[in-house]
């Protein structure tokens, strides 16, 4: 019981002490819904981040929707235009499933295949604890590389929105949910060394 309070105790000074010395890079998203900012833990998942922060330097999510939503489980995004074409993608990030960041509500996690290393620009925020996407001794989970710190409001009204069948998905939302405009707010941290 007293190291299950003494770990509780270590996370929440560990995020509240990232979120006081903005040491980590801050992305906004602006959308036909409303503005959110995540904050990404380049600490934990130095390879996803860096991955993420390229196409939002490129621009690359600017003009995607949100193209899966399932309540009280994820918003899906990142990697299609309102037409739903597939952006072309770089590879796959190794994945970093095992850095200790749990599926927990508005955090920020990245979609990928069967496949545990394919995670390219698609992402997800979680409406809910998703623990089963979590990794296990015997898989590989889903990396999880940030959180939502504004506009929860926002990814709540987003995530309980009607959806419909809609070629090839079947989640879809019934008033499509645009990214207009990506803003790096805080730069990522130099790697050691560089």
């Amino acid at each position: 019981m007293r190291a299950g309070i003494l770990t509780l105790l270590l996370t929440l000074m560990t995020w509240t002490q990232a979120a006081t010395a903005a040491d980590y890079p801050q992305v906004r998203f602006e959308t036909t819904a409303g503005n959110f900012v995540i904050e990404l833990d380049d600490d934990r998942a130095p390879l996803t981040v860096e991955n993420f922060l390229q196409y939002v330097n490129d621009g690359f999510y600017e003009g995607t929707v949100f193209h899966r939503i399932i309540a009280n489980f994820v918003i899906q995004g990142g990697g299609y235009t309102v037409e739903l074409a597939a952006k072309p993608t770089r590879d796959g990030v190794p994945n970093e499933s095992g850095n200790g960041l749990q599926n927990r509500r508005m955090t920020v996690a990245m979609a990928r295949t069967n496949a545990p290393h394919s995670a390219d620009s698609q992402f997800y925020i979680n409406l809910a604890d998703n623990v089963d996407l979590d990794p296990k001794p015997t898989r590989w989970g889903y990396t999880v590389f940030g959180r939502v710190i504004e506009g929860t409001e926002v990814i709540d009204e987003i995530g309980y929105r009607p959806t419909q069948p809609k070629e090839p998905f079947q989640n879809y939302p019934a008033a499509p949910v645009i990214i207009e405009k990506t803003v790096l707010l805080t730069p990522a941290k130099e790697p050691a060394g560089g």
